[in-house]
This record gives structure tokens, sequence and C-alpha cells, in this order.
């Protein structure tokens, strides 16, 4: 019998680029398996730069609704799809329905949110053994008792030519000199961005070097973007809310060095091998690191770090500010 994966995947865009490592893993396992993965529509360019997944399927639900009927009824209709084995990287409840709906022989999942009789290969999970993210998704592709592998590298297949038609349809010239990327945004909340003048004064330097800086970010960044444009005079390429998602990977694979928050794009970045400068505030490196052996991580460990709070609970934000524009110059190398 042909071994097809379906795996429930993660909605946020840095745990998905994390689960390439579980999707390479997978085929060096078995070169034949199938791996289908289903997940919410907006992860999707993710995935169609990863060669491994054969097919995506996009998750109808709105974020956080149960829609026990909904889930239930797609998952019956994924029955005849022959798949052998569900792989739920997600920990929810409502994550486990729909394979347990598809009456796949065999689900595989951590406990999670009590889903008892929804997954039956139910494994326990450790998170001191365990304690990055990308080494949980890898241990769900592992035989029980298997020792954790060396884990590969996400790496995200980009279309260049893609990104040099859209920068075109945008009427943005592309310099013939050193591309700098920065990501000022963070879905997960202000503890996790730095400040915006340091982001515009790392801006600056660059600019002065003769690279040409690109600010990346969705909808919600705008007003971080601009601000940092405006700050540097408008010397910027400003996409903050201009492009989607597989277009900024597209146009960030042209980048020669990106300055990032911890984020979704940070992981984009390790992925498109870029030379990367990562910047920790309520996180922790040591849980979600970006996967790439030459990221240069900058993080205080200060005595309240990491909170994992959205908004600093103590009201000064040191654990970002303390982190000094001058040390990322340093790092990006402008010379």
């Amino acid at each position: 019998m042909t071994e097809k994966i379906l795996v429930m995947g993660p909605s946020w865009v840095g745990d998905m680029v994390m689960a390439h490592s579980l999707f390479q893993f997978l085929k060096q396992q078995n070169p034949t398996v199938q791996i289908d993965v289903a997940a919410p529509a907006w992860t999707l360019p993710l995935l169609d730069r990863m060669p491994e997944v054969t097919e995506k399927i996009a998750l109808p639900f709105k974020h956080g609704q149960l829609g026990l009927m909904e889930r239930i009824q797609f998952g019956r209709q994924l029955k005849n799809k022959g798949y052998t084995q569900s792989i739920s990287l997600v920990n929810s409840l409502k994550s486990a329905i729909l394979p347990f709906a598809a009456n796949i022989p065999k689900r595989t999942g951590f406990l999670g949110e009590m889903r008892y009789g929804l997954l039956n290969d139910i494994r326990p999970l450790d998170i001191t053994a365990l304690p990055k993210t990308v080494e949980r998704f890898v241990a769900l592709g592992l035989n029980k008792n298997q020792p954790l592998p060396v884990l590969p590298q996400p790496v995200l297949m980009a279309n260049q030519d893609n990104a040099k038609q859209v920068l075109i349809d945008m009427g943005i010239q592309l310099q013939p000199t050193n591309i700098l990327g920065l990501c000022p945004g963070a879905e997960y909340g202000e503890a996790k961005r730095w400040p915006t003048k340091y982001y515009a004064e790392v801006a600056n330097a660059a600019l002065d070097q003769g690279w040409q800086v690109m600010l990346f970010g969705s909808d919600k960044d705008i007003p971080v973007t601009s601000e940092i444009n405006k700050v540097t005079s408008n010397r910027c390429t400003d996409l903050g809310g201009k492009t989607k998602l597989g277009d900024a990977i597209d146009i960030m694979s042209l980048c020669d060095t990106v300055v990032c928050n911890d984020s979704g794009l940070m992981h984009v970045a390790a992925a498109l091998d870029k030379n990367l400068v990562a910047i920790y505030g309520s996180s922790d490196p040591s849980h979600t690191p970006p996967m790439h052996p030459d990221a240069v991580i900058e993080y205080l460990g200060l005595d309240c770090s990491p909170c994992f709070k959205r908004v600093c609970p103590l009201g000064h934000l040191n654990c970002l500010k303390h982190i000094q524009p001058n040390q990322v110059i340093k790092s990006i190398n402008l010379d």
C-alpha cells in the first residue's frame, strides 16, 4: 500500500515554515510517500514553495471556530483519499476532528486538548526533551521511542522571476547594489517588536552605505513601515501591506541580509538562506529559533525574560529597548 499522509498544519506562518523539517524527514524515510497538508488558506503560499507537499487543502473554518458539524462533513469528504496516517501538528481538539471523520487508520498527535478517541496514536509531550517547536513536529513523524534525527533545515523554493515582475508592476526599480530587508512587524504583539526608531536608524545606516532597503509587513504593519520610511526621507522601498505572502517571499529572496523580529517572516528569511539578524524580546530563541546555522540572534535574556506576553507586563520593554541599533548594524556588515 502506498503511504499517504494527511498533515493537519499550523495557522502561524513561522510554524508552517518549521513544519517543512517534518515534510523533508518523511520524504527521507520514504521517498514515495505522498504528503498532503490541510491548513488555513493564508498559509498555502508557503506550501507552494515546498516541493515535498503533493496537495494543499485550504480549510474553510474561521479562526477559533469549533464548527463541529462543518469539520465532520469536511472530513467525510476526504474518506476516499486513501490516507494511511494523519499527523496533527496543532494540539487543539478541533484539529483532531477532521482526521477522525475521514476515518484515517492511524491518527498521530500529542494529547493536547483531551483528544482521546479522536487520536489513536497519542504521543506524550515531554517539553524538556523536546524544547523546540520544530523538534516536536519532527517527533510526530517518528515511530514511538525512535530517537530524534538531525533536523533538516527548512528551505523555501522562491521564484525570483515572479519577484522582479511584481516589483516592475509596482513601479519599483531594483538597484545594482546590496539589498537589506527589514521586517519590523510581529503579529503576536508589541512585546516582540523592536522599536520603530531603531529600525529607522539601521535603515539610514544601510542607505548611507549605498544599500537598497526594503520594508516588509502586512496591512497591520503599514503605520510602522510608513514611519520608518518617513524617518529615512522616503529612501526605502516600502512594501508594507502591498504584497501577498507568496510575492513577499519571492521578493525577500532578492535580499542579501534581513533583520527581523521573532515573527513568521524571520523563519521565511532563514528558509530562504538569507544572512539573518533575529531580534527577540518577550519570546525565547531556545523554543523557536531561526532554523539557519549562521543566523545572528540578538537576545538579552533578562531576569524577566522570556515572559511570552503580548505586551510588556512591567511597562518598560527593556528586553528590546536595550538592544541598541549599533549592535545590529555591526552584525549586518555594511562595509
